[in-house]
């Protein structure tokens, strides 16, 4: 039987982490690093991408690359997929966790542009890019593709409601593609709940202080790192199609 620490190894694999470049994508891709694999970080911004992958590769000594997408466009969506491959080799686990909520003052007042483009980026391109990933894992070595949602896709408020109904569209998407892509190919989903990133900002004073949360306290992005570590890695070889809540035990809308 192999030893924990050999079930979570993941050297000789090559991850790709999309809105890698910061808050919880920047902490997964730095803890899949850590457990041994090469890691493309993509966003929209070049710049941050590279900025982000000098970082990883200087503290953690794999090789990381920062590549420009806009996981809304699915040229993009394919070319990151082929670039990946291009470089490394290899694609053995993919983290979809490119993400936006942006802000609107009523429900009535959301435009279609608006609309259009929250579905894209999170819903849309995750599709396309789960797809390319999931037949190429499946023609080669397998794979794991671990999807970040949020914890409002099950618990729907009105300030985020294109937000949430993309990403319940992401969970059934994570059930579908497990089943799709079984059994080499494993698709697994996170659901974050409150956590220390930019979006908070706007809404919490004090992310120790945040009485909403049984746990009393914002999650921190580096809370997520080792759960995609262990969904990523053969620690996990029995799940798929799980969907898990990360959230410090939040029974009600925020």
């Amino acid at each position: 039987m192999d030893s924990f620490a050999a079930l979570h190894d993941l050297t000789g694999k090559v991850a790709v982490v999309t809105g890698g470049s910061r808050g919880i994508g920047r902490a997964i891709a730095q803890a899949l690093a850590e457990a041994g694999a090469d890691v493309v970080i993509a966003s929209r911004k070049a710049d941050a991408c590279e900025a982000a992958a000098a970082e990883v590769a200087s503290s953690t000594g794999r090789r990381a690359v920062g590549l420009a997408c806009h996981v809304g466009h699915w040229d993009d969506c394919d070319r990151l997929i082929a670039d990946a491959v291009d470089r490394f080799g290899r694609l053995d686990v993919l983290v979809n966790n490119a993400g936006m909520s942006p802000l609107y003052p009523s429900l009535d007042a959301i435009t279609e542009e608006l609309y259009d483009k929250t579905l894209a980026v999170n819903l849309k391109g995750p599709f396309r890019l789960a797809v390319l990933a999931a037949t190429y894992m499946r023609d080669h070595d397998g794979g794991s593709i671990v999807n970040i949602g949020t914890a409002g896709s099950l618990m729907a408020s009105v300030n985020e409601l294109p937000y949430a109904c993309a990403k319940s569209g992401l969970n059934a998407l994570t059930v579908g593609l497990a089943d799709a892509y079984a059994p080499t190919v494993r698709v697994n989903a996170i659901l974050p709940g409150p956590f220390r990133t930019g979006a908070a900002k706007g809404w919490v004073t004090d992310p120790d202080d945040a009485p909403f949360v049984p746990l009393g306290r914002l999650g921190r992005p580096e809370e997520i790192g080792p759960l995609a570590v262990h969904l990523a890695s053969a620690a996990s070889s029995f799940t798929t199609g799980a969907v898990i809540r990360v959230d410090g035990g939040i029974t009600r809308k925020v």
